[in-house]
């Protein structure tokens, strides 16, 4: 049931990142990002055999298997991908903020919202 559920969390975020990133404005490409990197931080949080109570250093007086001890190295993961999606979340901040500043508008291809459409061309 536990597996199910965390299955139904990862996909909505998932799907939510994926679908903001499709948007045309800025700040929903920034949020997809976002709610992506979260999803894949807890895809690979969940997939390293998370154990309450375990030890992640090895003891002399256990065996050493994965049954006694807790892995850390999706934990390192996990903590480098954090620093990393906020360094560049920062750098996609500044730089629809700059292309705000001289463009005028927040749309990803320059199209302002109440820009007319396109001529058509001679039917």
């Amino acid at each position: 049931m536990t597996a199910l559920l965390v299955s139904i969390a990862l996909g909505v975020l998932t799907a939510a990142g994926i679908y903001l990133m499709l948007r045309p404005r800025t700040f929903d490409l920034g949020l997809g990002l976002t709610l992506l990197s979260y999803a894949v931080n807890l895809f690979i949080f969940f997939m390293g055999r998370l154990r309450v109570g375990a030890v992640p250093i090895i003891n002399l007086q256990q065996a050493p298997t994965l049954a006694n001890y807790a892995d850390p190295l999706p934990q390192a993961l996990v903590l480098t991908a954090i620093v990393i999606s906020f360094a560049m979340t920062a750098v996609l901040l500044v730089i629809a903020m700059r292309a705000r500043a001289e463009t005028g508008s927040d749309h990803v291809d320059g199209v302002p919202d109440n820009a007319p459409p396109p001529p058509r061309g001679p039917h």
